[in-house]
């Protein structure tokens, strides 16, 4: 269907043209916003979050102490 040039240079077409811009750029930015990976504020700023120690079941151990192999039973 081909529009008559009149209504092409309209002001209603305009309008519309622009809305059309507008919403296709939105999509476009939440399209993005969507496939870039998720940034949390917290993991950024270091909290009272963080544990001082394990809570492992295979507790680390710390170079500085040395290790004492125990004794075999009699």
């Amino acid at each position: 269907m081909l529009l008559p040039e009149s209504t092409l240079h309209s002001e209603f077409f305009a309008i519309l043209a622009a809305f059309v811009a507008i919403n296709t750029v939105m999509f476009a930015a939440l399209a993005i916003a969507k496939i870039v990976p998720m940034v949390h504020l917290g993991d950024l700023i270091p909290g009272r979050r963080r544990r001082s120690e394990t809570r492992s079941i295979h507790p680390e151990t710390t170079p500085d102490l040395p290790v004492v192999p125990i004794p075999p039973a009699i």
